[in-house]
């Protein structure tokens, strides 16, 4: 795996996580989006607003599903980021859950690189930031599963232009027609569970959904190192005062809640004062393992 990672700037790993792994998500995702039947029937209230844009169907962390916010950051997700990444001193700098429907809007993309909204800087093989698809459900071919290039295609290109269509003139960050790139694309389909793992500098599109009356849930995960700071979206401060968010915090693991920029248990922030208020603002929490490491310090 790390040898493919190194050589192609992408791995794909079917069914990573088991149907057990993925049961209490997928149970709960109804809180956040119709169902295929809901959408295409019409039944569902919530359907209009999947049909202007293609990222209408996003959610953002912390989700309404405080399943799906664990597994986002399943140890098993975690394990192949720390391994990637090669430190188990990682950060998550973005989660989103994504659902698509045939014939909501165009799902098809240019072929092109993330980096322009995840780093302040341009991708780099040395510093690599790691991005995931993470599929809920089983995403064949007609699905429309991300299409991705290997390094041996697009490691001559520069850091600009960054979208590469089949046709037109270019501009600034798009270039020429370059069809010749999508005769060498390699499908992400796969069953329910699997993660498509890849670089911000590797080359990807969204595909079509084709079925009909199909869709299509999923997430998109975003990891560095923490030492990596110009790698981010967005502050997790931003979203701390959700109800979403004190749900997660009181589910998740100490492990977990490190992504997210807590200090590890035995760090100089916790004394017995930042103890106190964290249970006042976290009633919910299991504070033993940050305690536990202050009284052993």
């Amino acid at each position: 795996m790390l040898e493919q990672w190194g050589q192609q700037g992408f791995v794909i790993l079917p069914e990573l996580l088991s149907h057990n792994d993925l049961a209490p998500a997928v149970a709960e995702l109804g809180l956040m989006f119709p169902s295929a039947a809901g959408f295409h029937d019409g039944s569902d209230p919530r359907r209009s607003r999947f049909l202007d844009d293609e990222f209408d169907g996003i959610d953002n962390f912390p989700f309404t599903s405080t399943q799906v916010s664990l597994l986002a950051v399943h140890p098993k997700i975690v394990d192949l980021a720390s391994s990637l990444l090669g430190t188990d001193d990682i950060r998550i700098y973005g989660a989103e859950a994504w659902a698509k429907y045939t014939g909501a809007t165009s799902y098809d993309q240019d072929l092109h690189r993330d980096y322009l909204n995840h780093t302040v800087l341009v991708p780099s093989t040395e510093f690599r930031q790691v991005e995931m698809f993470v599929y809920l459900v089983d995403v064949p071919e007609e699905l429309g599963p991300p299409h991705l290039l290997a390094r041996e295609w697009t490691s001559h290109l520069p850091a600009v232009p960054n979208w590469f269509p089949r046709s037109g003139a270019g501009s600034d960050f798009v270039a020429p027609a370059s069809p010749d790139l999508y005769t060498h694309e390699v499908s992400g389909a796969g069953p329910a569970g699997t993660v498509v793992a890849f670089e911000t500098g590797t080359f990807h599109r969204g595909t079509e959904l084709r079925r009909p009356g199909g869709a299509r849930y999923s997430m998109h995960l975003n990891f560095r190192r923490a030492t990596d700071d110009w790698a981010l979206q967005k502050g997790w401060a931003a979203q701390s005062h959700l109800p979403a968010w004190y749900s997660f915090v009181d589910r998740a693991s100490a492990r977990q809640l490190g992504l997210f920029g807590f200090p590890p248990p035995g760090h100089p922030y916790w004394t017995p004062d930042t103890l106190a208020g964290m249970a006042l603002r976290y009633p919910g929490l299991d504070l033993s393992p940050w305690k536990s490491a202050s009284k052993a310090d």
